[in-house]
């Protein structure tokens, strides 16, 4: 799909992003209607002219998120770009029968390949190597101010504003503060001296690994959507606007002025459409809990 939508240009020139920013705000904003219908001819026809419609007038949602990121020393033309891509998985995966503007489900997309972008060519965060610790850099960033350590206090709050313990608050400060190193050693270095190059080995790249997470990741996703087909409409829709909607999750009391019932039957037919959910994943044996 995306080699045929052609988006204007852009380069890290400083006039070029301005005219760049200047083009993409100039587009067109679609009202709910227009967007409904576009996705439908996308995912009923095909239509690569409406995917060309939804992405160039949401170009400038990229560029806002894009801005959130420029502490990280980055070329912004470069985020935008990246973002650009996921703007584009969002619109090829977008569904307008979920009841959830795109502009919603594509920020999700948008700041994952923004975020893999900063993950692979920023050095400080190549260090923060699991989904957790990479969650942390980026919440921990964005909330300590200057470039003093923390103090056991400011460690606790933070911690605790992020739901995490003080001592991985405290790690990840660290790696703030670490040092490159040097892969292959100096010239100088004695024989005795060994740098990372000599024994660092990434076991998780052997070919029978790789197969098996991408077994787990099908069995996983194919086991949550037979799950989900399992349920009623009513309940497939309090599950998903709970737990799927990681833009804007829906609470009880929204789901109970939807459906004009108490928040707390909202609750019940949760409970027991995700026990259903669990039985359903079981007997696949896609490994997908929640």
């Amino acid at each position: 799909m995306s080699p045929t939508i052609s988006l204007p240009v852009l380069s890290n020139n400083a006039t070029s992003l301005e005219n760049y920013i200047h083009t993409v705000n100039s587009y067109p904003m679609l009202t709910q209607e227009e967007e409904t219908s576009l996705a439908c001819r996308l995912r009923d026809h095909n239509d690569v002219d409406a995917a060309g419609r939804l992405v160039l007038s949401h170009l400038r949602v990229v560029v806002s998120i894009a801005r959130k990121y420029i502490g990280y020393g980055l070329p912004q033309a470069d985020l935008i770009q990246e973002g650009n891509i996921g703007l584009m998985k969002a619109v090829k995966r977008f569904d307008p029968e979920r009841g959830v503007r795109l502009v919603s489900f594509a920020m999700h997309w948008i700041k994952a390949e923004m975020h893999e972008y900063i993950l692979r060519n920023w050095r400080m965060v190549k260090i923060a190597t699991t989904k957790g610790q990479r969650k942390l850099f980026f919440n921990l960033r964005s909330l300590k101010a200057g470039t003093n350590s923390l103090t056991h206090a400011e460690a606790d709050t933070m911690a605790q504003n992020l739901g995490v313990k003080r001592e991985e608050v405290l790690e990840m400060e660290a790696r703030f503060n670490g040092q490159d190193v040097a892969l292959e050693p100096a010239h100088e270095d004695g024989e005795d001296n060994f740098a990372p190059l000599a024994y660092l080995t990434d076991s998780e790249a052997e070919p029978s690994k790789i197969l098996a997470r991408a077994e787990y990741e099908r069995l996983s996703s194919s086991g949550l959507v037979d799950a989900l087909d399992s349920l009623d409409s009513r309940s497939r829709r309090i599950v998903e606007a709970r737990w799927l909607n990681e833009a804007n999750p829906s609470t009880l009391h929204d789901l109970a002025a939807e459906y004009n019932i108490s928040a707390e039957r909202v609750r019940q037919i949760e409970q027991k459409a995700m026990q259903k959910m669990k039985t359903a994943l079981a007997a696949d044996d896609g490994g997908f809990s929640f």
